[in-house]
């Protein structure tokens, strides 16, 4: 426990080093006085404070010295950037890569109105790279006609709505602002972000009409203008870099056609920097294809560090559901009564300390630019979270972490093995090598290791068990899907994809491949003529080719009227997401695909996510979710009176984005077969198949 405690204050200090780029004086706190005290004294926020002192969170005892941020430098700075435009003379600035509108205002103190009087161009061009722009004299008039000063004082206004696991990094890094910008502008959010919060990001947003809305739809054989009135309020929204008219239209739920009505610029298609007329209030569907964790970090995902732990955690409620593709059950676990005796889990996570300390570059810098390190932080802060809610379920379970100082090749889990050797259940190390090399070292003492990111096919030990289902694994569940409901499965799939040509002729009898043309097209009187009438058509794509993918959309909607069809594909296909293929269309097919992980609205799983932005001030990522169901998963399972083992064997359970569904493997060994099959529905969200 000594080790555990001495390890998670580095990791503290590791946090808190991130953020100590700023300027920063020392104070001694006196008897008595609390951080929002402190805080008023020198003009900061208690989170400011909390950011380079995160032991504060516990408590303030007398003589304890706080890091405390200064804003003079910061407040010179600005002034140093407004002299030139302040000076009365009118100075050229060079469009830089990633500028707007507003980063260049900002930079000069000056309005949008006196910019684009300056600039009239930029109406119609919008700000581009290597342009030059005058900017004009602070305080100059625009040279055009002059406006009533109520007019004057109004400046265009931007604002955000605050979407599922967005952190404030991440919406400060799309605008190009900074963290205390964005909290300046909304001091509501600087202890937590909530998902729908109405962030300003520039001007003031004006009060919109609260109304009892539903999810407005764009309506078939209606027109844009019509289908555009079920909005009660607009807002102006900027266009971010690499956006598209089919990213737009998934954000806000309109179709192309009715982008360009309410936004006649449109026409000549959608530029970076543009600022639209959008229906206020719409929150995006979750992306297309999350079919698997991903292989690389979030590049925002460096905010989210591990915070000392509070013992907050989820409600967990003893009931039974039917699983969505397999005749099994999904329980969610209890402690079960009577059960006492205490449990041993421990944590292999790889920090890598002494890379860490021996880095000359700096922890901070060390943790910006680790992708690797930056997993293993959010991981781990799921992973704590997991801990948090078993100490308030009063779980029986005592938990050890300690550092695997692993690489894909090397670890020092052998050093360790005495303190596992009476361990119920070990989660990690992360690489596959390393797990393997774990479960032998632990089979004759019969430890259960849970392999907790690794995808490899693992090697036959009876002890090891995979988390994360095999790509052939996630394959099968759909095919075994449309099967069970006796549908017609057809297979449109061009030459290039030859390893999905042979997965199916090996595995997947009585599949039916649509013919292609010499050129290497596909034959749509062939497709057409292989669909049944009266039996659900499943037409599983893979291709990354635009005219082939055109080419099936439309056969498929062409289908239609004579034939049930639904669109299925196997894999993430980055085809889907442009421009040049219909979100609209891929809605009316019903888009079908596996994943490991799901999007819920469950009670749990808001309160998680309530919970995680409470005590990180972020979003959870993707791989700090895996840490936590990962980790509350096996702790359930070690209090149900039985071992690992057997539960794996008998029960199958769902957390908050991931399934557990083991099964014993031929060859020996675990692995997991819980997969999601997804689907668009017609109201634009993601539903799961039953």
């Amino acid at each position: 426990m000594k080790y555990y405690l001495t390890l998670l204050s580095l990791v503290f200090f590791i946090s808190s080093s991130a953020f100590s780029q700023e300027k920063v004086v020392k104070y001694k706190v006196s008897s008595g006085e609390t951080i929002n005290q402190i805080a008023q004294k020198f003009k900061v926020t208690p989170y400011d404070i909390y950011k380079l002192n995160p032991d504060a969170r516990t408590g303030l005892s007398p003589n304890t010295v706080l890091l405390i941020p200064t804003t003079g430098e910061a407040k010179k700075e600005v002034s140093e950037t407004k002299t030139a435009a302040s000076s009365g003379k009118e100075i050229i600035h060079e469009v830089q890569p990633k500028e707007t509108f507003y980063s260049i205002e900002k930079k000069y103190g000056i309005s949008d109105e006196a910019l684009k009087a300056a600039n009239p161009f930029l109406e119609k061009t919008g700000v581009q790279i290597g342009q030059k722009l005058v900017i004009p004299a602070k305080g100059s008039t625009p040279k055009t006609a002059a406006k009533p000063a109520k007019e004057k004082v109004a400046e265009k206004y931007v604002y955000h709505d605050v979407q599922p696991k967005e952190t404030k990094f991440g919406i400060a890094k799309q605008y190009n602002m900074t963290v205390d910008e964005l909290e300046k502008r909304n001091p509501d959010i600087v202890n937590s972000l909530p998902v729908g919060y109405r962030l300003t990001i520039k001007g003031t947003a004006p009060k919109t009409e609260h109304v009892a809305t539903e999810t407005a739809k764009p309506a078939e054989n209606k027109k844009p203008a019509e289908s555009s009135k079920k909005a009660v309020t607009y807002m102006e929204y900027q266009v971010k870099p690499k956006e598209t008219f089919y990213s737009l239209g998934r954000v806000f739920h309109l179709s192309q056609d009715e982008l360009v009505a309410l936004n006649p610029s449109l026409s000549e298609g959608v530029k970076e920097g543009m600022v639209l007329k959008v229906p206020a209030g719409y929150i995006a569907p979750a992306p297309i294809i999350a079919a698997q964790v991903p292989t690389e970090k979030p590049a925002d995902s460096s905010v989210n560090k591990p915070v000392e732990s509070t013992g907050s955690g989820i409600k967990i409620v003893d009931k039974v559901k039917s699983t969505e593709n397999e005749n099994a059950e999904i329980v969610e676990l209890t402690k079960k009564r009577g059960v006492n005796e205490r449990k041993k889990v421990v944590l292999l996570l790889p920090f890598n300390m002494a890379k860490i300390q021996s880095d000359t570059s700096g922890t901070a810098n060390r943790i910006k630019n680790d992708k690797f390190l930056n997993m293993t932080l959010d991981f781990y802060s799921g992973a704590l979270m997991a801990i948090d809610s078993a100490k308030t379920l009063k779980l029986p379970i005592d938990v050890a972490i300690y550092d695997s100082q692993e690489t894909k090749t090397t670890s020092n889990v052998v050093g360790l093995t005495p303190k596992l050797q009476d361990a119920d259940a070990v989660i990690g190390p992360f690489y596959q090598t390393n797990a393997e090399t774990t479960a032998n070292m632990l089979r004759s003492y019969n430890v259960p290791v849970i392999s907790p990111l690794s995808k490899d096919s693992a090697n036959p030990i009876d002890n090891l068990y995979q988390t994360i289902p095999s790509n052939d694994v996630i394959k099968n569940s759909i095919f075994d899907y449309m099967r069970s409901k006796n549908g017609n499965i057809v297979a449109v799939v061009d030459k290039k994809k030859e390893s999905v040509i042979n997965y199916i002729k090996q595995n997947q009898k009585g599949v039916a491949f649509a013919s292609l043309t010499e050129t290497g097209g596909l034959d749509v009187a062939n497709l057409k003529s292989l669909l049944i009438p009266n039996r659900m058509n499943y037409v599983v794509m893979e291709t990354g080719n635009t005219a082939m993918v055109k080419a099936t959309i439309k056969a498929l909607l062409d289908s239609q009227k004579t034939c049930q069809v639904q669109l299925v594909i196997l894999e993430p296909n980055s085809t889907l997401d442009t421009d040049e293929i219909s979100f609209d269309n891929l809605v009316k097919l019903k888009l079908m695909y596996p994943s490991v992980t799901r999007e819920s609205d469950e009670q749990s799983v808001l309160i998680y996510e309530k919970q995680y932005r409470l005590k990180n001030k972020a979003n959870p990522t993707t791989y700090a979710t895996r840490g936590f169901d990962v980790t509350f998963d096996t702790m359930m399972r070690l209090v149900q009176g039985k071992t690992f083992q057997e539960t794996a064997d008998l029960m199958t359970t769902q957390q908050v984005d991931n399934k557990f569904q083991y099964y014993r493997k031929e060859d020996g060994g675990h692995a997991n077969k819980g997969v999601y099959i997804l689907y668009y529905d017609s109201d634009l969200t993601l539903k799961v198949a039953n």
